[in-house]
């Protein structure tokens, strides 16, 4: 099988537990293969961490979960190193982020110094403990999850953070039809994961990240995502623009969609594809936007329908 064959079994294998989130379904695939981060905001029992329990299970990742509460400690997350008596010095214990695909549930519910060690692990690949450093296996990915409803006791993510996610992404109700589907599916089957078949191996993944990340880019698509991003810098709806960590997460994201789609070229419709979900989260709106129940998306949308790319 070619590597776009491999993700579009993977997204096959996805929908039959999520049911009628294809479009989810595609941007987390390509946040993964795009060696990027997820953060989904969204209520209870959408199902955000069976997305991610599928997730890893198509692609043969070792997975870890952990529910993040005011009491998580740094070291929970990276682990720490304990005295041996029997050999006179000190091990190192793993954390529960030394795994392939971590799903750090409820991260606003933790507090910011929890946070920060997570982060720092997802920026740098890898963790300190007692001046020893541990690299993180590959491939590794976070999806983490929040709750925008009930914010009594949480911490939320300051945008130095945020920024750090690829995408944030949000699940939503499932439409009528979808949810007698999903009835339907779980009828006399209460491990409906059980279903789900490993697609491709660890090793496979890899390859197919480094395959995302040779896709070509046009100079004139370089041009166009800076516009884009420079439009966001300018836009009186707009406090704060897209951070040039953000750019480099457009052109990623959009070498992984033109993947997904069969192409070794993006194309503008892979970057007007990806563009809400990696710039959603990096964005502020100005007081008077806020005020005038003005949205991100309405704002994005607004700069799509400006910027043109360069015909030649």
């Amino acid at each position: 099988m070619t590597g776009t064959e491999k993700c579009k079994g993977i997204m096959n294998e996805i929908n039959k537990v999520i049911i009628g989130k294809e479009a989810i379904i595609k941007n987390v695939l390509a946040a993964i293969i795009a060696e990027g981060h997820v953060l989904l905001e969204d209520i209870p029992g959408v199902g955000k961490t069976t997305l991610a329990m599928t997730f890893s299970k198509a692609m043969s990742l070792k997975y870890s979960r952990m529910q993040f509460t005011p009491d998580v400690m740094p070291s929970d997350v990276t682990g720490f190193s304990i005295y041996n008596k029997e050999t006179g010095g000190f091990e190192y214990k793993e954390g529960v982020i030394m795994s392939n695909f971590f799903l750090a549930d409820e991260i606003n519910r933790t507090s910011s110094k929890t946070q920060s060690a997570l982060l720092e692990a997802m920026e740098e690949k890898k963790v300190t403990v007692d001046g020893n450093t541990y690299e993180l296996k590959k491939p590794f990915i976070v999806m983490a999850t929040q709750n925008p409803i009930g914010s009594i006791g949480t911490s939320m993510l300051p945008e130095s953070q945020l920024d750090r996610f690829m995408m944030r992404l949000s699940m939503g109700y499932p439409d009528s039809l979808s949810e007698v589907r999903m009835l339907k599916s779980k009828e006399g089957n209460d491990d409906i994961i059980s279903s789900v078949n490993s697609v491709v191996t660890m090793n496979e993944v890899i390859d197919i990240q480094n395959e995302v990340a040779e896709v070509y880019v046009h100079d004139d698509i370089y041009a166009y995502i800076v516009s884009i991003v420079n439009a966001t810098r300018k836009n009186d709806n707009i406090l704060l623009g897209v951070s040039p960590r953000g750019t480099i997460a457009i052109v990623n994201a959009a070498k992984a969609m033109a993947y997904i789609c069969g192409r070794n070229y993006v194309i503008p419709d892979d970057v007007k594809e990806i563009i809400n979900p990696v710039t959603n989260h990096r964005i502020i709106l100005s007081g008077k936007a806020r005020a005038a129940h003005v949205s991100v998306e309405q704002v994005i949308g607004n700069i799509l329908g400006s910027v043109r790319i360069a015909a030649k």
